[in-house]
């Protein structure tokens, strides 16, 4: 981070800076509390998830309001507006990424209270796994600046999505074979739809950090475009003296 002449306004942005990335950890924390309530049928586990949701939707108006006033004492301008910006952005996506866990333990809740009768076998480990990395890798790409690994992020969320794509079609198959399985193939549909969303908000978080670093928007430009912003910021580091 750039030292500013205003020392109070470097600290401020160090504490929300660290209060972001805490946010962060708790959100992933609970994609994972979720994913093993369910696997586990972990009733505790499900209702702490639940419950925390509460907690992080706190943080994001407490996180929010202190970048707002962060802009309004000290006007920043170019890097430093642009790192606040990026900040707002990261933290609406942290409490979706929340709001998914939830979904995911409501989903897991209710499999659970129904029984173990007629329930279709789908394994989703490695994705929840998988979206996990890619959240804790964007996290990681905003601290370090780094755009080539911001870039491999959202070249995952491909696969992701083709995960993602594949367990849909194996519990139409499942639903249609046997319609018995349906209402708990709805239910991990659910939670298979939650976790694709997840990796999308790993990958919008990814796509910050080239607005951050560059100014520039890339959201809706393609992974090549991305791709070529972290070449020439790779370039631009290699002929630095």
């Amino acid at each position: 981070m750039n030292k500013h002449t205003y020392t109070h306004f470097d600290t401020e942005l160090e504490q929300l800076q660290q209060r972001v990335l805490l946010m962060g950890a708790q959100v992933c924390q609970q994609i994972n509390k979720a994913f093993d309530g369910y696997t586990n049928a972990d009733m505790a586990l499900i209702e702490d998830v639940i419950a925390t949701e509460k907690t992080i939707n706190r943080d994001e108006v407490e996180l929010d309001e202190m970048c707002v006033q962060l802009i309004a004492r000290h006007s920043p301008t170019a890097g430093d507006l642009r790192l606040l910006m990026t900040m707002m952005q990261m933290v609406t996506d942290l409490e979706r990424v929340g709001d998914e866990a939830k979904k995911i333990a409501k989903a897991a809740r209710k499999i659970i209270e129904s029984g173990p009768a007629f329930m279709p076998s789908v394994e989703l480990r490695h994705v929840v796994n998988l979206a996990v990395a890619m959240l804790n890798g964007a996290l990681d790409a905003y601290v370090r600046h780094d755009l080539t690994a911001a870039a491999a992020i959202v070249r995952q969320d491909k696969e992701v999505d083709a995960i993602y794509k594949g367990v849909m079609r194996q519990l139409v198959t499942f639903m249609m074979e046997d319609p018995r399985l349906i209402s708990r193939a709805l239910d991990i549909i659910f939670i298979a739809k939650s976790i694709e969303r997840i990796g999308d908000h790993a990958t919008n978080i990814a796509e910050y950090v080239v607005y951050m670093d560059k100014g520039r928007d890339i959201r809706h430009e393609g992974i090549e475009e991305m791709e070529r912003e972290a070449r020439n910021a790779a370039d631009g580091d290699a002929i630095e003296p």
